[in-house]
């Protein structure tokens, strides 16, 4: 299955699935609400499971990795996020603009890169189907 088309289906469900805002890492000012949950047919096995996370300005996660299986394409929705994944380099990531996370990367920073202005971005999961845990802080 192309990226685009799994960009494609995951704002489609944005359109008709009502999120449910949870805290990310215990973090008051970051919001993470999960738009979407689906096993994907055609895939035994895998499923698609999409988040909306809102920063806060200035707000940031902490490192955190995710489940081992998840491959991630991640698409801002609003505003500026900074980012690094494994060893690549911190980049600024503006509306529009997207990036992707492999199985078993480490997400070092993902921060809002504005100090006045929220941020917010769509992540996409493919995933497999029992892993119910997408997101754990590194200690």
């Amino acid at each position: 299955m192309k990226i685009k088309s799994l960009a494609t289906a995951a704002w489609a469900c944005l359109a008709v699935v009502t999120a449910s805002p949870v805290l990310a890492h215990g973090e008051a000012a970051e919001t993470v609400s999960k738009v979407f949950d689906q096993p994907i047919t055609n895939i035994p096995g895998k499923s698609m499971v999409t988040v909306e996370v809102d920063y806060a300005p200035g707000a940031a996660s902490v490192p955190h990795s995710h489940a081992k299986s998840a491959f991630i394409y991640a698409y801002v929705l609003s505003g500026a996020i900074e980012s690094k994944v494994n060893d690549g380099e911190t980049r600024t990531y503006r509306a529009g603009e997207s990036w992707f996370e492999p199985p078993n990367a480490v997400h070092s920073v993902s921060r809002n890169a504005s100090k006045t202005e929220p941020a917010k971005l769509l992540a996409v999961f493919v995933v497999d189907t029992g892993d119910k845990v997408l997101t754990t802080p590194i200690k």
